[in-house]
């Protein structure tokens, strides 16, 4: 019963939204013709007489103007207009006429939760929506005190905005903290400390803890019974802070020197803490959550080593330090170790092992990225390019071992069509941020700032990248309600990267948009009343012979109809209503 009188309610409904979306017409037209019915009492011929006469003894000037007038205020929210579209992609008119009148006129308002008639196919399209626009955290992220700091201070602008560090320090506390921090008071101390939004309380903050770890290292004989009393009352343990040494290495130290020397000192913390957890791992959740961050700590610090090894020209140690560290924790698949060693490996142009290392993660059950992509195109590309030349193709054709590569190039502009401008470098580079959205700029750029030299490494690479890049965008059905060899282009890759990447910073933007209605709309005004303006300052007497015949044959069918309904209901009729 009860499911009875909800689908009723929900007919009654549908049945009161149809009436206001349609039947406003039919108002419409009742209006108009009551004003035509009240014409006589209203002095509607008159006021227009009226009107006419007075428009009649305006000079050319007023006319010049008007449109004048109308064509600096059409002017001005074309301009209004674009730089709306330019920075936020959409139309300020279009975005206001949909969020305020379309409820009015009855619409369906997009963000309201879908109801129970939803097949499983919207819900899988808007699932794959949203795992497609996750940001992920750069695995190539540059140091924030040796690198991104340095940059403000050269150029005097922030490479990283806000968002981006508030997902970094979102990061940080997920894996440098667990619920037993407050039990260990250096630990206590880098937790707020990762909270904090100024960089030189956080720094701070970590020299108080490293002061509070000297301390009882000083004073250890003495503290030994009451720290092992402790223990057993309520977990309470002092632990070398290794976290300390991360963040003073992350954002304190201004070499790549400086911070190595951080980080081996925090590895020395780490591993230190990581073998304590790993024995009591077992003997309840908090140990457990506790060996879980010991973890994340310790395989960070190996990664960050492994990169201030490759910043600092020893490749080889860090290719060692990586290999080492994909075996121990193979598990750890989060922080994309494996995209640091591809890229230290085609600095050894060792393409053999490069090759390997896509082998096993170049999957159709792994996610991708343009790291995979682009490198498995710049592996095919590297046996034909050298001696690769449209001209030649053009007459005999491509060559099965081309076509491998044009196919590995159209794959990889597939998944990120921004790459291709900032390796051909029609586009400028700036400092990657510290996450990326896959499939968006933000990723392009982090891709071709550090992989842009491996492919000038390769003889002719990008001549055959400029040649058959673009091909990639016949192959893509238009509009994109589908892809050809990945999930369809998401459509939220724009507004991400505009909060990852900085304002001066013009993000690239797939597929290309139209420009909105209202931009068309607005010039075209603002360029007719123009013209009319300069015609009428010109021209008045022509003008206004003009401005006649044209009020007057647009006028034409509409007194034709008045005629007609006047001979069939007369102005009389309203006087002989009121006699009635």
């Amino acid at each position: 019963m009860a499911e009875v009188s909800s689908s009723l309610l929900e007919q009654l409904k549908s049945c009161i939204v149809w009436s206001w979306t349609y039947l406003w017409t039919l108002w419409f037209f009742l209006m108009l013709f009551l004003v035509y019915i009240l014409r006589v009492p209203l002095k509607i011929n008159d006021n227009l007489s009226t009107v006419s006469m007075f428009l009649n003894t305006l000079t050319p000037k007023f006319y010049v103007a008007l449109t004048g007038t109308s064509s600096l205020i059409s002017g001005l929210i074309l301009i209004f207009e674009w730089w709306y579209f330019r920075k936020y992609g959409t139309s300020f008119i279009e975005q206001v006429s949909v969020s305020h009148l379309r409820p009015l006129l009855g619409g369906v308002d997009n963000t309201a939760p879908s109801n129970s008639t939803s097949n499983n196919g919207d819900t899988d399209s808007n699932r794959q929506s949203v795992s497609e626009c996750k940001v992920w955290r750069n695995p190539l992220n540059l140091f924030r005190g040796a690198e991104y700091n340095r940059y403000t201070w050269v150029t005097g602008r922030e490479p990283l905005t806000y968002y981006d560090m508030n997902l970094s320090a979102q990061d940080h506390q997920t894996f440098f903290t667990c619920e037993t921090d407050h039990l260990r008071p250096a630990d206590a101390i880098m937790q707020k400390a990762w909270r904090e939004r100024n960089p030189q309380a956080r720094i701070s903050a970590a020299h108080e803890a490293l002061e509070l770890n000297e301390i009882f290292y000083h004073w250890r004989p003495l503290l030994q019974p009451l720290q092992a009393k402790r223990r057993t009352q309520n977990g309470i343990n002092f632990t070398m802070c290794a976290t300390a040494y991360i963040l003073l290495a992350e954002e304190e130290a201004t070499t790549i020197v400086e911070a190595e020397r951080l980080f081996k000192q925090a590895l020395k913390a780490g591993e230190v803490c990581y073998r304590r957890s790993q024995q009591l791992q077992h003997h309840g959740a908090q140990y457990e959550a506790q060996h879980r961050r010991d973890t994340n700590v310790l395989v960070y610090i190996k990664r960050r080593l492994a990169m201030c090894s490759r910043k600092l020209g020893r490749t080889r140690e860090a290719v060692k330090m990586m290999r080492d560290l994909m075996k121990e924790f193979p598990l750890l698949s989060m922080f994309n170790i494996h995209e640091n060693l591809l890229e230290a490996l085609l600095e050894l142009q060792a393409y053999a092992d490069v090759q390997a290392v896509l082998a096993k993660y170049d999957d159709i059950s792994l996610p991708k990225s343009a790291t995979i992509c682009y490198t498995a195109a710049l592996l095919k590309a590297r046996a034909v390019s050298d001696k690769f030349s449209p001209e030649a193709a053009s007459r005999r054709g491509l060559s099965t071992a081309e076509m491998n590569a044009v196919e590995a190039i159209h794959r990889a502009v597939e998944f990120n069509p921004h790459v291709p401008k900032y390796l051909l470098e029609m586009k400028s580079l700036i400092l990657p941020p510290e996450h990326i959205l896959k499939r968006g700029d933000s990723e392009a750029i982090a891709y071709a700032f550090f992989h842009l030299q491996h492919w000038k490494r390769v003889e002719g690479a990008l001549n055959l990248l400029h040649c058959t890049w673009e091909g990639t965008f016949r192959m893509i059905p238009y509009p994109l309600e589908k892809g050809h060899l990945f999930y369809p282009y998401p459509i939220c890759t724009e507004t991400a990267d505009r909060e990852l990447l900085p304002s001066f910073h013009e993000v690239s933007v797939y597929p290309k948009k139209e420009l909105p209605f209202f931009i068309l709309f607005t010039a075209g005004l603002c360029s007719f009343t123009a013209m009319l303006a300069l015609l009428t300052h010109q021209f008045p007497e022509l003008m206004g012979v003009f401005a006649k015949a044209f009020l007057s044959t647009l006028f034409a069918p509409l007194n034709f109809v008045m005629e007609k309904v006047e001979s069939i209901l007369p102005s009389s009729l309203w006087h002989q209503l009121t006699r009635i």
